[in-house]
């Protein structure tokens, strides 16, 4: 329970100590379509590291589940798990890049 109680009290001074890092003026108002573009971006980062996040999870899970079932196909079946652990990576990677493309259209 002591650890729990710690935690909140970082998590807490933390989130109000950031708080005036970002108190910044603006120096003009957000466009509908900067705010729009804003969003996607920011959407596309969370949804895509969401999914990979769930997608490697359960692949690991996968592939402990058939290596625990049988120790022998271990060497078959770590060189796809790995490569597969690459490619759901990469898909977030490209949702990186998209939400950067994103926000380097803001005029």
């Amino acid at each position: 329970m002591h650890k729990h109680k710690l935690a909140a009290a970082a998590a807490l001074l933390t989130t109000a100590a950031s708080s005036s890092a970002f108190a910044q003026q603006a120096t003009e108002s957000a466009t509908g379509y900067q705010a729009y573009a804003a969003l996607g971006a920011g959407l596309a980062i969370g949804l895509a590291v969401l999914g990979a996040g769930m997608g490697q999870g359960r692949a690991a899970a996968a592939a402990l589940d058939g290596i625990s079932r049988n120790p022998g196909a271990a060497d078959r079946i770590q060189t796809p798990f790995i490569l597969g652990m690459a490619l759901i990576e990469s898909l977030a990677l490209f949702a990186f890049a998209i939400a950067f493309l994103l926000w380097n259209k803001l005029p």
